[in-house]
């Protein structure tokens, strides 16, 4: 098996370093303490041609693989972890539905803006009552002689008050329950599209989080993505690939942690003692967790890639790599002791945004059940 980066993958990576360290380093820190959407950021990426490097070239993407998406994914998350989010988001689950399941008409018409950059994508799918049981949802989507009637509100939306191209999960038949939820675009500033509070969090201060409110929301028929109540298995593929992202992105914040404690061991390095043996043995066990993440990254992203089945591939990616990153920051803060705490140390911002990791794309226990499911009926691809 080859480990080995491409010369391409290799170059992308040395790209989001540079844009990393230059834009985002600098600033990561006040973008937390003021909850700041980092716009100009977020534009600068754009430019980089990095928002849509995983979209088709016919809608003005980069046609570049999982790896490399994912490559842009944790190299941003190492540097900022809300700007991470921000970029996995829109480009694995609002564009990314978009791309592969819409009609032509709707992917001509919103892909390459969002490829561009000009606009961000928010993906709809949790609900206040209803976080990881999709069937539960109280969004209604009705039929009627002009098109759809969508009414409701979805919780925890990134980029929910800074979006212009919602994806909107809805209920259409609600008796049948998951397998009657269909799929919608909804563009910003139409009637009735608005947003509730935003969402103020634990870590990811800088990610913009809200709910979002749909109140008579009138929809043309040419809105609904694809068939009619076929969204719920939509979705799940969705987010199958979303996980792959999701598990670069905790990668990114373990590897951030990771270079953080090396630089400090260094330091006490200076005084040798049975204190900085432990802080040896600690950073070797961190190296250890984020490879074993990494490799299992690496494999679903592979196995996207080349179109085999990668549903539990990627949940054994997200879950080994969100629990690494968990395990890793902590032990980072725990290093530096008292000093970890301080606001605007890079660790302590660190162990905060980790934590979604757990619960975000499907908690934990998610991602076991599904692992279990494929165990079970033998639909877990051999090593």
């Amino acid at each position: 098996m080859d480990f080995a980066l491409t010369d391409e993958h290799r170059r992308i990576q040395e790209t989001v370093r540079d844009f990393g360290e230059r834009e985002v380093k600098p600033h990561a820190a006040a973008w937390d303490r003021d909850e700041a959407f980092p716009h100009a950021a977020v534009t600068q990426l754009a430019t980089l041609g990095l928002l849509g490097l995983g979209l088709p070239r016919d809608v003005g993407g980069g046609g570049a693989d999982a790896l490399a998406c994912a490559l842009v994914i944790e190299g941003v998350a190492r540097y900022d972890a809300s700007l991470g989010l921000t970029v996995a988001s829109h480009a694995g689950l609002a564009s990314g539905h978009i791309d592969l399941f819409a009609s032509e008409m709707l992917r001509r018409r919103y892909l390459p803006r969002l490829a561009r950059g000009e606009w961000l994508g928010a993906w709809c799918l949790t609900e206040a009552d209803s976080g990881s049981d999709a069937g539960g949802l109280r969004t209604r989507a009705v039929r009627d002689a002009d098109g759809w009637l969508l009414n409701g509100s979805k919780m925890f939306i990134t980029q929910g008050t800074v979006g212009h191209v919602y994806v909107v999960l809805a209920s259409t038949a609600p008796d049948l329950g998951h397998r009657g939820i269909s799929a919608f675009v909804v563009e910003k500033g139409t009637p009735g599209l608005g947003t509730g509070r935003k969402i103020e969090k634990l870590g990811l201060r800088s990610s913009d989080t809200a709910e979002v409110v749909l109140d008579n929301v009138r929809l043309a028929p040419g809105q609904l993505i694809g068939e009619e109540n076929r969204g719920y298995k939509q979705a799940l593929r969705v987010l199958d690939g979303g996980r792959v992202g999701i598990a670069a992105w905790c990668h990114g914040i373990g590897r951030g942690a990771l270079e953080e404690s090396i630089a400090y061991v260094r330091e006490r390095r200076r005084v040798p003692g049975p204190a900085v043996r432990a802080m040896e043995s600690t950073l070797a066990e961190m190296a250890m967790r984020l490879e074993a993440g990494r490799v299992l990254l690496c494999r679903a992203a592979y196995l996207k890639d080349t179109g085999r089945p990668f549903r539990s591939a990627a949940a054994m990616a997200k879950l080994v790599c969100s629990e690494a990153a968990m395990w890793v920051t902590t032990r980072a803060l725990q290093l530096q002791g008292g000093a970890g705490l301080v606001r605007d140390q890079p660790v302590e911002r660190y162990l905060r945004d980790a934590k979604l990791g757990e619960i975000g794309e499907g908690t934990s226990e998610m991602q076991r059940r599904v692992i279990a499911r494929a165990l079970l009926t033998g639909a877990l691809p051999s090593l």
